[in-house]
């Protein structure tokens, strides 16, 4: 089985994908919403930009940043 990798900037409206978001956003639109890809790898899009570009990582990349965020790696980009 062939399966074609999407690639970074390519419009998330375009992914055959299930968007899902964190049951914590709130219903103003600032979220980040994920889609799991055919080959294991993740594609990120903002939800107020549904046909804005889509990130891609593969499943390393994507669970590295979930640990990250959950470890509080980044606190200081958001809490400088």
């Amino acid at each position: 089985m062939n399966v074609e990798i999407p690639e970074n900037g390519v419009r998330a409206d375009s992914l055959d994908v299930e968007w899902v978001k964190s049951p914590s956003s709130r219903a103003v639109g600032n979220c980040v919403e994920v889609g799991p890809l055919p080959d294991g790898s993740v594609a990120f899009r903002n939800s107020r930009h549904k046909d804005g570009p889509a990130l891609i990582f593969n499943r390393d990349e994507a669970a590295a940043f979930a640990w990250g965020m959950e470890n509080r790696a980044f606190d200081h980009v958001f809490h400088p």
